[in-house]
């Protein structure tokens, strides 16, 4: 592993003095989130002689990666498939290893079961829900579970206000479903909402994530002052888009930042600790320290604080049933993450 220092020079350069006599120039990678944290996580992590780059689009074999010279394509050997987001080390046009994440955004494959990898190094996470369809609890409880799962930070963005006369009700249902997370409305055609992203994404990394036609790519465009991402028109009949964003891609914002545009996803399958999604859930982790037994379920144990809270009426029962539901798949995804642990290793797509 290289050992070195790190310096600052004129022009906001992050220079990496690898070796005595040795610089490596980062010049062009500050748009892509290169700062003096990553300048310190390479001089302890990178292979001596490679170069940094960040993922900005998996394509199966290879991966695209902003390097100070420009964006091009390069096959990578590592023993995971970097994602979306990484900042990766280069030796001789090949992607050899991963930098530590500072987040990893992830979820449970519906179709295998596995983690799939959304992002990687992710400091927000733009929740999009589009006012052209209900706006369900269940859904945004999930997305903000895996959200803190990964490290990041929660934002919930209710997009197409101008197709409603008042977005009161949905406010309140997401405040209600997920007490403390802040919530904004937006309109791409009006403007609504565009500065308060565009500082959600100052100087760090933010990901949409939500349904196809939710608007994802629209508010990308609009972020981006140029057309940068294909959108396509919603079915008038149950307002679901069109897969018009096929890949996660990472893109530069002109304000400062970056932003990670993804496919919708339809189901949010919880690949989180108990952790993660006691943070979710704090207010129900709150109550939990006043029941009487330490190791206390929150079922049909006697002198239960939640159980009286939801009696009471001061804990909402629909919140405590949704509660219920994700930590009963929690807990089964950590078995079969155990199981997988067992098995020989294999290579996941990510």
């Amino acid at each position: 592993m290289a050992s070195g220092t790190v310096a600052r020079h004129a022009a906001d350069t992050v220079v990496l003095v690898a070796a005595p006599g040795a610089e490596l120039s980062t010049t062009g990678l500050e748009p892509w989130g290169w700062d003096e944290r990553w300048a310190a996580r390479w001089a302890e992590a990178a292979p001596a002689g490679a170069v940094p780059g960040r993922v900005v689009r998996h394509d199966r074999i290879a991966v695209m990666v902003a390097q100070a010279g420009g964006v091009r394509s390069l096959p990578f050997r590592t023993p995971a498939p970097p994602t979306v987001g990484d900042w990766v080390a280069v030796t001789d046009g090949v992607v050899e290893a991963v930098l530590p994440r500072t987040s990893f955004l992830r979820r449970r494959d519906p179709t295998t079961d596995d983690e799939q990898a959304l992002a990687a190094n992710v400091d927000v996470v733009g929740i999009v829900c589009g006012l052209d369809r209900p706006v369900t609890e269940g859904r945004v409880q999930r997305f903000v579970a895996i959200t803190h799962d990964a490290g990041a930070e929660p934002l919930v963005v209710l997009t197409k206000v101008d197709l409603v006369a008042d977005p009161g009700p949905e406010l309140e249902l997401v405040r209600r479903a997920v007490p403390g997370v802040e919530a904004i409305t937006a309109s791409a055609t009006r403007g609504d909402g565009l500065e308060a992203l565009r500082a959600a994404a100052l100087d760090r990394t933010l990901v949409l994530l939500g349904e196809s036609g939710a608007g994802k790519s629209t508010l990308l465009n609009a972020l981006a002052g140029t057309e940068v991402a294909a959108t396509g028109e919603v079915r008038a009949g149950d307002a679901k888009g069109r897969h018009t964003t096929t890949s996660r891609q990472l893109h530069r914002l002109p304000s400062g930042g970056v932003l990670i545009d993804s496919p919708g996803i339809r189901e949010v399958g919880l690949f989180v600790d108990l952790e993660a999604l006691a943070a979710s859930f704090d207010d129900v982790a709150t109550l939990g320290e006043g029941c009487r037994f330490r190791d206390c379920a929150h079922g049909n144990e006697p002198g239960c604080a939640v159980t009286s809270a939801v009696e009471a009426g001061s804990l909402a029962r629909q919140r405590y049933e949704a509660w219920l539901t994700m930590r009963a798949e929690v807990a089964a995804a950590a078995v079969r993450a155990e199981e997988q642990a067992r098995r020989p290793s294999r290579r996941r797509g990510r």
